[in-house]
């Protein structure tokens, strides 16, 4: 295991390198209710590029934790208070492995009861689509479905570069791989609708709000095209798609893309007209009500159909 997270919110433990994790649990707001009652299921954050769970995503674990979910995320490495590089991502791989083996060694200490250990979901933001669909791919019998939340899961052909300059680029990493070179535009306007969230993820010390450093968005790159060509298609895990119909960030039509090619039995395609890229914390209060509804709707029927995901650990 290349990092191991911390059992308790957000504790910090040492690895390979130093890795925040942080969770949720619902078991003290039920106590006095009926002491016995485990959570529904364990869900999994997968972040996106450049924030964190702690803050970013911390809407997402306490709505899932009040609907009787136990809650568990990570800030992968160069992200939130994880170590390592702000912004950098030297290989999707490794951290798509941290992901898995931090998630993986969470079902195996805790939750004795085997009804509810035995269900377990992925919730990808952005970045984090990507991330969940590659750790579904590693362990395929061992997650009883996902929550995509504007996924990042191909790019688009007008986007696509051309494989000489992804030949260039390919080059240029091994040369000057943390350079804050790559242009972008203001993605935190683009993404958040609420001027309140904005500046939230301004003035958080810990999201990342620079240029994307050459090998983060090299790695970007081959992860997308990785996903695009090998991956689509055999996503085979139930999914819930949710996607803002004008999101600027990702493309509502590659979520689409998504939801035709897999070859998922269950799957689910919401998309919401005029909303933006951060549907869960970067909408207004009524649009983020009305998502999570939706999601926790999809978790809870799947939480509570016979069997669930039995895979190894």
């Amino acid at each position: 295991m290349r990092s191991s997270g911390g059992s308790g919110g957000g504790e910090m433990m040492a690895a390979a390198w130093t890795t925040s994790t942080k969770r949720w649990l619902p078991a003290k707001r039920w106590r006095n209710k009926d002491a016995d009652r485990p959570p529904k299921a364990l869900v999994f954050l997968c972040h996106g590029y450049a924030v964190e769970c702690g803050v970013t995503m911390r809407g997402t674990g306490e709505r899932l934790t009040r609907a009787g979910y136990a809650v568990y995320g990570l800030d992968y490495e160069g992200h939130g208070r994880s170590d390592g590089l702000q912004g950098y991502v030297p290989d999707f791989q490794a951290l798509v492995q941290d992901c898995d083996d931090y998630f993986a060694s969470v079902v195996i200490r805790s939750h004795a009861d085997i009804r509810h250990k035995s269900r377990r979901f992925l919730v990808g933001e952005s970045m984090g689509g990507a991330v969940a669909l590659l750790v579904h791919r590693t362990r395929p019998d061992f997650w009883t479905g996902a929550v995509l939340v504007a996924p990042m899961c191909k790019i688009a052909d007008g986007m696509r570069p051309h494989p000489a300059v992804v030949n260039i680029l390919r080059a240029m990493t091994s040369i000057i791989p943390t350079w804050k070179v790559v242009p972008t535009a203001d993605v935190i306007d683009a993404a958040y609708r609420m001027q309140e969230k904005r500046d939230e993820i301004r003035g958080n010390p810990y999201c990342y709000k620079d240029k994307p450093r050459l090998k983060t968005a090299f790695e970007l790159l081959k992860v997308s095209l990785d996903v695009e060509e090998n991956l689509l298609h055999k996503v085979s895990l139930p999914f819930l798609i949710v996607h803002g119909g004008a999101d600027k960030v990702t493309d509502p039509s590659l979520s689409e893309l998504l939801y035709q090619s897999a070859a998922s039995q269950d799957k689910t395609l919401k998309l919401y007209p005029g909303m933006r890229h951060a549907l869960t914390s970067g909408e207004s209060p009524n649009n983020i009500r009305t998502v999570f509804q939706d999601i926790i709707a999809w978790l809870d029927h799947r939480s509570s159909m016979g069997g669930g995901a039995e895979g190894q650990a």
